[in-house]
């Protein structure tokens, strides 16, 4: 354990350098004593609060960690205590270190600091003389999962809606003890799942239920009386009648026959460790370093010592702390968190017009997820049109069966089913949106019938409807020029799937007012949608660059590049699936429609592909056949080029290309700042916070010139 000279060193490096912020929103650990039942004894019960409600949740910055050794040592200095126990404010127990500070942090002494400081306060836990018990009352994650891992024992709410260690989503690595503290617990593979698998598929997050199935708590409780509960079983672990028995490597190397420590032994974890590189690999393909790094660590934990484990992840945290990758995850998540909750340009949400029942015209499965949505969010009546009665039963039919998959989930009671489905109607004319405060279309993409359809819609709703448009990349202004009311029309784009894509375009028109945008802006965040306001420019935002991207790979193979070549240049820089398979996902006919809309409007960057027509034409879904193999009748419709490239020169091309298209839209005021570009990319096409979007990488690469963005920003400090 570290000694009270370094950390005093600590404090004066943290306190006094650039890195320690007066902003500190400090965690406090209060203490208090707690007489436990049956005559066990006497708890020091720490309860981690910062002061402020469940809004703001507790995290460590060097303030808070100093406070909570200040409290550790005020205990250790106690012989009257039988345990410690720590717990959380109401609905948070901790989530770790404060993300402000570590954007703050510049230099690698610092980083160093950072990490040693954490596991010096943290590993008292489970170092002092009496057993150590955590509560986990609520969200427990990053740093605030290592606190309990650090503790002897570990209780769990069954209420907790979050328990994870996401670091490696950032561009870190769990640096205070949990690489080497969780797979010692609950072995390598369920491990690796919450400190890479989980992170690496878009932040998933584990509750309270699924981390004890796991193992990482030893009990659950209610919520409803889960601290009185813990300490009542704390008391007979202490007393004896209750013994918490956990599996170990060493058995598993004496016993491979144990399912419990199954994978446990050296060649187990070993082939395990080895597995999930192969598949960090195949996703990441080397673009962000923090997941091998935590491989490597989780790798070492088997038999690594408590100091070796954990110099190990100071190491690995100060390297990661001063990469271009995490300072990139660091904007992403400030992206995400801040700037997706105040939209750039949103009007006062005083304008806005209250909705109390919402028309959706379409029953297809846009519509039907739409409708859907509006339901179970905004709890008010919806209602679909249709002119073909089939289509109409089998888009209601679709919305009705979500709800009872819902119920089956215990995501829903059977009281709140039969209201949803009971909100979500079907009608064969438009009459039914007479009373409608809000209508969105759903229909095939094409202006003329469009048009057509806001005109028949006019002519029934109220002067003060919001009419919305879920265009993907026609012109608003066109589309409302024959409205008597262009002003109301807005654009509602959104991504597929509705439910689980969190990007929302909002799009003014050449007449929009500012009472139709604020409307659009609080449905979409009562939808729980991040909106960002996007000019009426064809394809807005996400569409427009993902075409671009694709147009750029689809001409070097149709000028004789491979395609196996082409669909594989971008590799490294860890996207979510590669252009082809894009194009397979959204259908080859969306992806022509929306390139000749682009090519209409700016036929200089944007082709249209003579072979993805052909594509189209064939009525194949891809390149790729269901086995995921390429298709090679699919394939043989690309071929005919005589001017090949090279991987590295696609790549290029590409880069180059997404550059020039990002410069033009700010130029032309498409979004406000680049940061909105990088917001849709994020959540609209799910490019890996590692990126920052792709401003910032455009920029560190040496794609943009000039830069974005300021040096610093995104990126380690000029």
């Amino acid at each position: 354990m570290s000694d009270l000279n370094n950390l005093d060193g600590w404090r004066a490096l943290l306190s006094e350098r650039n890195g320690a912020r007066a902003d500190e929103v400090v965690t406090k650990a209060l203490v208090r004593d707690v007489e436990l039942p049956g005559g066990a004894g006497t708890m020091a019960l720490i309860t981690l609060d910062n002061g402020f409600d469940h809004t703001k949740p507790n995290t460590f910055g060097p303030h808070g960690l100093f406070a909570l050794n200040g409290a550790l040592s005020e205990i250790a200095a106690r012989t009257d205590l039988v345990a410690v126990g720590v717990t959380g404010k109401p609905f948070i127990f901790a989530v770790g270190a404060d993300l402000k500070g570590a954007a703050a942090v510049t230099s690698r002494e610092e980083a160093l600091a950072i990490g040693r400081l954490g596991h010096h306060v943290f590993r008292r836990l489970g170092e002092l003389p009496i057993p150590s018990f955590a509560f986990v009352n609520g969200a427990a994650m990053g740093g605030g999962l290592e606190i309990a891992l650090h503790c002897t024992y570990r209780t769990i709410s069954s209420g907790v809606p979050a328990v994870a260690l996401p670091e490696c989503f950032l561009g870190l690595v769990p640096g205070w003890g949990g690489t080497q503290l969780l797979p010692r617990l609950i072995g390598p593979a369920k491990a690796i799942k919450l400190i890479i698998e989980n992170p690496l598929s878009q932040n998933r997050m584990t509750n309270g239920a699924q981390a004890f199935e796991l193992g990482v708590a030893d009990a659950m409780f209610e919520p409803a009386d889960f601290l009185e509960e813990s300490l009542r079983w704390a008391a007979r672990v202490l007393t004896g009648d209750v013994a918490v028995e956990r599996p170990s490597h060493e058995a598993a190397d004496q016993d491979k026959t144990d399912r419990d420590t199954a994978g446990w032994d050296k060649a187990g974890w070993d082939k395990t460790v080895a597995d999930a590189r192969f598949l960090v690999d195949m996703k990441l393909h080397g673009a962000s370093p923090a997941p091998y790094r935590a491989l490597d660590l989780i790798a070492q934990a088997r038999t690594a010592s408590r100091d070796d484990g954990f110099a190990a992840e100071d190491e690995a945290l100060a390297d990661l702390l001063m990469s271009d990758e995490l300072r990139a995850g660091l904007y992403s998540f400030d992206l995400v968190q801040r700037r997706a909750k105040r939209p750039a340009g949103a009007p006062d949400q005083a304008l806005a017009r209250k909705v109390t029942k919402v028309g959706v015209v379409g029953a297809g499965l846009m519509a039907s997820q739409m409708a859907l949505l509006f339901a179970r969010r905004l709890e008010v009546p919806v209602v679909l049109t249709d002119l073909d009665q089939a289509r109409l039963d089998k888009g209601v039919g679709y919305a009705h069966a979500e709800i009872d998959k819902l119920l089956a989930k215990g995501r829903v009671s059977a009281d709140r089913a039969n209201r949803l489905k009971g909100l979500v109607t079907g009608s064969l004319t438009k009459d039914a949106f007479a009373d409608a405060d809000f209508v969105i279309e759903a229909v095939f993409e094409d202006l003329a019938v469009k048009k057509q359809v806001f005109a028949e819609v006019e002519a029934v709703v109220s002067a003060e409807c919001t009419l919305a448009t879920n265009t993907s990349s026609l012109s608003l202004t066109e589309m409302g020029a024959e409205l008597k009311h262009p002003e109301r029309l807005v654009g509602f784009h959104f991504f597929n799937p509705v439910a689980v894509m969190p990007l929302l375009e909002i799009v003014k028109g050449g007449a929009t007012d500012d009472a139709t945008l604020a409307t659009a802006f609080a449905v979409g965040k009562a939808l729980k949608k991040s909106s960002v306001l996007v000019e009426d420019a064809p394809a807005f935002v996400v569409n427009r660059l993902l075409t671009r991207f694709m147009g750029e790979v689809i001409a070097a193979v149709d000028e004789g590049t491979p395609l196996e070549t082409a669909e594989h240049a971008l590799d490294d820089l860890g996207l979510p699936m590669t252009p082809f398979a894009l194009l397979q996902l959204v259908g080859p006919a969306v992806g022509l429609h929306v390139a000749e809309t682009l090519h209409e409007a700016f036929p200089d960057r944007f082709g249209v592909s003579e072979n993805m027509a052909k594509l189209v034409a064939s009525g194949k879904p891809g390149v790729y056949a269901p086995d995921f193999s390429l298709d090679p009748e699919a394939v043989a419709l690309f071929a005919g080029g005589s001017s090949p490239s090279s991987a590295e020169e696609v790549r290029r091309r590409v880069l180059e290309a997404l550059a020039e298209e990002i410069r033009i839209m700010l130029d032309e005021g498409v979004v406000a700042a680049a940061q909105d570009i990088d917001l849709c990319m994020i959540l609209g096409a799910g490019w890996p916070f590692h990126l920052g979007g792709v401003t910032p990488f455009l920029d560190r690469s040496g794609f943009a010139r000039p830069r974005f963005l300021q040096p610093g920003v995104a990126s380690l400090p000029a």
